[in-house]
């Protein structure tokens, strides 16, 4: 099995200890492991397995629990069951989730089974103990509502405890001048894994690189998002039943959306999609994600026309045009502003499969009229994005 991780160059041992150094000089895109090249340890397993093992004794677990060959439990109230290709137990293949790249496609699969079983928890009981005991720190120098709470919300369910700091950028020792490398170091003594919302690109990376302990980057800046490109997609596929020969249509802020830019990158990884580019001229797709399509292959296509293109595709992605990114140029930004919205007449010319997503919050871009019509995915889609969160802290804190 092929996926990238952040350790290009070092490869020269067969398991490679995480180290700053690698990561400040590698990049998660080129690197293709064997699945034994782990650099962070599966931290204490002893407490993964106890803490199975309490869910597996506790009052909502009827009948035995599993003994597996790996030394894993599986609990039969929970109905947790390891996807088909890895073995319940087994460390999970990433480190951190830093960008979209890192993914392949049986990863992905087995990831959005994951998401299909926590969605099974969430529906049935509300609450599991497969993560009783840890603890996950947010750090958000951004605002954030979804994001930030579908994660609390998902180490909950979990039966995880949260640290949680909302506005990290005003309300923590950055406002004294303390370095981001200086406050991983110190929170990860406090917690098992860190969520962390940062308003400069690459500094996810910068914190992977100093944690000994889990990263999920939860957007940095204009960077990347790559857990809600992970939802978009599994809702892509919940909503349209395929991914390979989709078309999407990505309209809005395409130059500051770090959603748009990791959603372009995972479905990258599908046959015979399209993408179709729909934003106002001052926050077109930039050349490196344009590039980057062509590369694997991906047709893509430039378009000036909304009502055209949404009458093609399966998927119409609207996102907001970020006023935080433009600084003092609030001329650009009025002038980006309103060009492109889904409104009825945009409904109209759409197929009765297809439908309209939003990574959220919206402003004008998509009329609240639209709301009440099925094809409106974005508050299904905002859902789906605790199923796939509550995915990945089970799988990078506990394994498949």
């Amino acid at each position: 099995m092929s996926l990238s991780t952040s350790l290009s160059t070092c490869t020269a041992q067969p398991v490679v200890p995480k180290s700053a150094k690698c990561y400040q000089q590698c990049s998660y895109t080129n690197f293709i492991p064997n699945r034994s090249v782990l650099s962070k340890p599966l931290h204490s397993n002893d407490r993964a397995l106890s803490s199975l093992s309490l869910a597996m004794n506790s009052s909502k677990c009827q009948g035995n629990g599993k003994i597996l060959h790996s030394g894993g439990f599986q609990c039969h109230a929970l109905d947790i069951k390891s996807p088909s290709s890895f073995l319940a137990g087994e460390k999970f293949q990433l480190d951190d989730v830093i960008e979209a790249q890192q993914f392949d496609l049986d990863i992905l699969n087995a990831i959005f089974e994951v998401a299909r079983e926590m969605e099974n928890i969430e529906k049935r009981s509300g609450q599991s103990e497969i993560l009783k005991g840890y603890l996950m720190s947010t750090l958000f120098y951004e605002p954030s509502t979804r994001t930030r709470l579908s994660f609390e919300s998902a180490m909950k369910r979990l039966g995880g405890e949260v640290l949680t700091t909302e506005n990290a950028r005003e309300f923590s020792s950055a406002a004294k001048g303390e370095t981001l490398e200086d406050t991983i170091r110190t929170v990860e003594g406090y917690s098992d894994i860190i969520v962390m919302r940062h308003f400069e690109s690459g500094a996810a990376r910068r914190a992977a690189g100093t944690a000994s302990i889990p990263i999920i980057n939860a957007g940095d800046g204009p960077g990347q998002h790559p857990t809600q490109a992970l939802l978009d997609v599994y809702t892509i596929e919940r909503e349209i039943g395929k991914l390979d020969g989709i078309k999407v249509g990505l309209v809005g802020d395409l130059a500051n959306g770090r959603t748009v830019r990791s959603l372009a990158y995972l479905l990258a990884k599908y046959r015979d999609v399209k993408i179709y580019l729909v934003s106002p001229d001052v926050v077109k797709m930039k050349d490196d994600i344009k590039d980057y399509l062509t590369s694997k292959g991906v047709e893509w296509e430039e378009s000036a026309d909304l009502i055209e293109v949404a009458s093609k595709c399966d998927v119409v992605y609207q996102t907001r045009i970020q006023k935080e990114r433009f600084g003092e140029r609030i001329d650009l930004y009025e002038e980006a502003r309103g060009k492109y919205i889904v409104d009825r007449t945009v409904l109209d010319v759409m197929q009765k499969h297809a439908v309209v997503m939003h990574p959220l919050p919206r402003l004008d871009e998509i009329t609240v009229d639209v709301d009440a019509d099925p094809r409106a995915a974005y508050f299904r889609q905002a859902k789906n994005g605790l199923y796939i969160r509550m995915a990945l802290l089970k799988l990078l804190l506990v394994g498949w």
